[in-house]
């Protein structure tokens, strides 16, 4: 017979608890896949999952979201049929014991989270990731932070079918509290950089519009970067300048050279941001940022009117309102915008972003505040 689930409580012990958090993107948008740096750190929201052994060769993942139950074979590995979200957890599941060669224990797992899904703030990388976290304490099998992220971005690619570069999972496993993480997305070379100034804090405002970036939008900017590439006759974007896009204005089109246009500026911008956070130059962070987000709406396309609203809004106040810069954040479509600013204003700021999205929007954005916090745990 088989045995009966022992789903976590609040009120009572668990044999295991792994944790991962969300992420925003500072600077470096649609660029982790286009041989750029990008910039983000992790948030203090996160996925949990919670896990007590089960004696039977099965998994047992239930969600605080939905009350779909996902039920895997052990003993059978290979895609199983599951609701949509249960394609993240089975993903790691199979790739994670493919990976290890671990042999894998029955477990009853209870997820919750705070991630807004679809807000552009990577609710199905601190998925995938606390999983992977969770089957390293099951199993004793531990990866090295890149290998987990990697993993993590296959479960993406070939399970969930977003063609995704390394930045969401990497943030999620290797960024750590009161520092941005730099990932170089063609050596997944990063290093941390100081987020120094106590002062600062980011404001991220969610539109609530909800996007899905599987419905080809994404892919489709990606294949167009690749068509500018080979119509460039480069093999980086790395090694393009703004003259050679000059250059092969004609060959382009008007499509395809705002696309390489995005990518070349947006590598630029990235840079000079991290040259400026480690000089203190937050006006010239503040530029970059705005800067970012001019190109995402009219050369990348990705922005909406919700997203525009609240850089606008931003805008409105400048540096002498206490804000620093704004720009979207994540793959467009909708989800958030992100906001630096100096804390002292932060109710000033919060409630004029409010009030204008309410104007044109007729319902107010939902905001947290945050800070550079640890990655996986």
């Amino acid at each position: 017979m088989a045995s009966t689930p022992n789903f976590p409580k609040s009120t009572q012990e668990v044999a295991w608890t792994a944790c991962a958090p969300g992420r925003v993107n500072i600077i470096g948008e649609h660029v982790d896949y286009n041989d750029g740096w990008v910039l983000p750190m992790a948030i203090e929201q996160c996925v949990t999952i919670s896990a007590n052994p089960l004696g039977d060769a099965i998994a047992v993942f239930q969600s605080s979201l939905s009350d779909e139950v996902v039920r895997l074979d052990l003993s059978k590995p290979g895609l199983q049929a599951t609701p949509a979200w249960g394609n993240y957890v089975q993903g790691v599941v199979w790739e994670f014991m493919k990976e290890t060669g671990a042999s894998m224990p029955g477990f009853a797992a209870t997820i919750t989270s705070d991630v807004p899904q679809g807000g552009g703030l990577s609710s199905s990388a601190a998925l995938e990731v606390a999983t992977a976290t969770l089957l390293e304490k099951i199993t004793g099998h531990t990866l090295e932070p890149l290998e987990k992220a990697r993993l993590c971005q296959r479960v993406e690619h070939e399970y969930a079918g977003v063609p995704c570069g390394l930045m969401d999972q990497a943030a999620s496993t290797l960024c750590r509290a009161g520092d941005l993480l730099l990932l170089d997305c063609v050596t997944d070379e990063y290093r941390h950089v100081a987020f120094a100034d106590d002062d600062v804090v980011v404001l991220i405002a969610n539109t609530g519009v909800s996007h899905s970036l599987a419905d080809g939008e994404y892919a489709r900017r990606r294949s167009q970067c690749e068509e500018a590439l080979a119509i460039l006759g480069k093999p980086s974007y790395r090694e393009v300048t703004a003259l050679d896009l000059q250059n092969a204005a004609h060959s382009l089109g008007d499509v395809l050279i705002k696309r390489a246009r995005h990518v070349v500026g947006e590598n630029v911008r990235t840079r000079m941001t991290v040259d400026a956070l480690e000089k203190g130059d937050w006006d010239r962070v503040g530029t970059c940022l705005y800067a970012s987000h001019d190109s995402l709406a009219r050369d990348y396309e990705v922005s909406c009117p919700e997203l525009d609203c609240l850089v606008a809004a931003a805008r409105e106040l400048g540096v002498e309102g206490g804000v620093i810069g704004a720009r979207m954040t994540g793959g467009g479509f909708g989800g958030c915008t992100i906001t630096l600013l100096r804390k002292g204003h932060l109710e000033r700021i919060r409630e004029h972003l409010a009030t204008r999205y309410q104007e044109r929007f007729g319902v107010v954005p939902t905001f947290y505040t945050a800070r550079p916090s640890q990655g996986t745990r």
